[in-house]
């Protein structure tokens, strides 16, 4: 039964709620020092993803995903990035589709399920380095599609695939997806729509076929799913291609140990983003919901780094290649 007590005892005394402890670290954390070497490669769908590496000789490499709209620049990635690699780890941060600075070929952009593209990205670090020991960090939405990777039974997952931690992760995306919904949250819907609408104009300039011109009747998330989102990759609304982008179903199938933890207070995550089930009935399960952290927050008051960050750090270090 590894369900963990949590040793996070909560951000500085400022930050009074898990609205502040997302919001906050999201505009003001700057992480100094971490240059990445870039990389393109190709998918076999004939499109690009744009990796980023930081390579020391390492036989140990850390595969970082991101959250929703976000790059391997975000300080949630960097700061995993500067750690592990001062800790004798190389590093892999790849960007999804549309994420790097550079619009995709293909009309499909990319989402919570997304996990072709870790696979992608997997595959290529291991014919190109073939490294003893690759673990992987998600982080939102990043998360799910590490969930989703590592609990796909039509891919055998490459033995060298040792371990993984999922920070902030909606295990449960149709619940996740409904916080949205609520008035409180509304900072969090608008923001991701201000993004993911200037990517679909983008995208409907090179396929015309792509109707814009109710882009901006578009106030919801969900709206904007089930006119764009949805139909683009291949679903008919935002209900169907949110449960197809559920993690959850496969988090059971999941055999390396894994770490997941997510904040009781976070804004983000509901019902079975908590997935006490299953930790209770899975032995390789580790589930720590502090109560404290937010949505990717878990500041700590005299480190350069995250409460998620160093725990993620102390796990893996434990599962050997």
């Amino acid at each position: 039964m590894p369900i963990l007590p949590s040793k996070y005892q909560g951000p500085p005394f400022f930050y009074l709620n898990g609205h502040f402890e997302t919001i906050i670290p999201s505009i003001r954390r700057k992480v100094v020092g971490v240059t990445y070497e870039r990389e393109r490669i190709e998918t076999p769908d004939d499109d690009f993803l744009d990796i980023d590496w930081i390579r020391k000789g390492n036989n140990r490499l850390l595969v970082v995903s991101h959250g929703l709209e976000g790059d391997s620049g975000r300080h949630y990635v960097t700061g995993l990035a500067k750690l592990f690699g001062e800790n004798a780890w190389d590093i892999l941060a790849w960007n999804n589709r549309t994420c790097s600075g550079e619009m995709n070929r293909q009309k499909i952009l990319y989402h919570h399920a997304a996990s072709y593209d870790l696979r992608t990205v997997i595959e290529h670090a291991n014919q190109k380095h073939g490294y003893n020991q690759i673990s992987l960090v998600g982080i939102s939405m990043g998360g799910g599609q590490t969930l989703r990777y590592l609990g796909e039974s039509d891919f055998p997952l490459p033995k060298n695939v040792k371990g993984a931690v999922a920070i902030s992760a909606p295990c449960s995306l149709i619940e996740s997806a409904a916080t949205l919904n609520l008035r409180v949250n509304k900072v969090y819907e608008q923001k991701f729509l201000v993004k993911l609408r200037e990517k679909i104009k983008k995208k409907a300039l090179q396929f015309p076929e792509i109707d814009v011109s109710r882009m901006d009747t578009v106030k919801t998330l969900k709206e904007f799913d089930n006119l764009y989102s949805g139909p683009i990759h291949g679903f008919k609304d935002a209900k169907e291609f949110y449960a197809f982008c559920d993690p959850y179903p496969f988090i059971k199938n999941i055999e390396v140990p894994i770490l997941l933890i997510n904040a009781l207070n976070d804004p983000l995550l509901e019902g079975d983003c908590y997935p006490y089930q299953l930790a209770e009935e899975m032995p390789n399960l580790y589930l720590e919901t502090p109560k404290r952290g937010g949505h990717v927050g878990f500041t700590l008051a005299k480190s350069e780094f995250t409460y998620s960050e160093l725990r993620a750090l102390e796990f893996l270090n434990k599962e050997k290649g």
